[in-house]
C-alpha cells in the first residue's frame, strides 16, 4: 500500500516532470531526482511506466474535482413552505445562480491558464499518450468521468434539461479554450489571459449549456 503523502509526492512530481520535458523526460529515476528521493523509490512503488502514468491520471483527477467542488453553489433556498422561492423570485434566482457558476467558472479558468498551467500541460500530453496507449485508456477514463459527472450536477442544478448531455459540451468548450490558449498556434503570441475576457467567454459557455 502505497502511503498517501509519498504517493502525492511522486505523482505531482511526475505531473510537473511532464510539463516541463514531456513524456521523454518520465522516468523513475528522474522523479526521483526531482522529489530528492533515493534512488529507487519510484519504481517501488509504481514498477512500471504505466502504473507511474496512471498514478498521475489519478492524482489529476483529484485536483481537477477539489477545484470543481470550489464553483459557486446555486444561491436559491427553500420558500417558507419547503417548495423554493416564492414564483415572482425563481427567475432572479436562477439568474443569480447562472452568474455566480460563469463567475466563479472563469476565476478557475484564469488559474488553470496562469499558475495551474503546467498542470493543464501535463495532462493534455498524458491525455495523449492514453490515446496511444490501450493499456491507459481505464486510467484516462475513470479520471475523465469523474469531472463530467460534476459538472452533469452542477448544470442539473441550474435547471438544465439534459444534464450529462450539458456537462460533455461544457468540459469539451473548456478543454478547447484552455488548449487553444497554452499549446495552439497563438499561445505564445497571444495576450494574457485576462479575467474579464474570460468571465465573458464563461457566461456564454453556460448559457449555451443550458439552452
Amino acid at each position: 500500500m502505497v502511503p498517501p503523502e509519498r504517493r502525492t509526492l511522486i505523482a505531482d512530481t511526475a505531473i510537473d516532470l511532464v510539463a516541463a520535458v514531456g513524456l521523454r523526460g518520465l522516468t523513475h529515476r528522474a522523479v526521483d531526482t526531482a522529489a530528492r528521493l533515493p534512488a529507487g523509490s519510484t519504481s517501488y512503488y509504481f514498477r512500471t511506466r504505466t502504473a507511474l502514468i496512471g498514478a498521475c491520471y489519478q492524482r489529476l483527477a483529484e485536483l481537477d474535482l477539489a477545484d470543481l467542488d470550489g464553483l459557486a453553489e446555486p444561491a436559491g433556498g427553500d420558500g417558507p413552505d419547503g417548495d423554493g422561492p416564492p414564483a415572482a423570485d425563481r427567475e432572479a434566482v436562477a439568474t443569480a445562480d447562472r452568474e455566480a457558476v460563469a463567475t466563479a467558472l472563469a476565476a478557475l479558468l484564469h488559474r488553470w491558464l496562469t499558475t495551474g498551467r503546467a498542470r493543464q500541460l501535463a495532462r493534455f500530453e498524458l491525455s495523449l499518450e492514453a490515446a496511444r496507449t490501450p493499456e491507459l485508456e481505464t486510467d484516462l477514463h475513470r479520471a475523465g468521468l469523474g469531472a463530467r459527472v460534476r459538472a452533469a450536477e452542477l448544470l442539473g442544478g441550474l435547471g438544465a434539461e439534459r444534464p450529462e448531455e450539458a456537462a460533455r459540451s461544457l468540459v469539451a468548450w473548456t478543454d478547447g479554450l484552455l488548449y487553444d490558449r497554452l499549446a495552439g498556434a497563438l499561445a505564445r503570441s497571444g495576450p494574457a489571459p485576462d479575467l474579464t475576457e474570460l468571465a465573458a467567454v464563461a457566461r456564454r459557455m453556460v448559457d449555451a449549456a443550458l439552452a
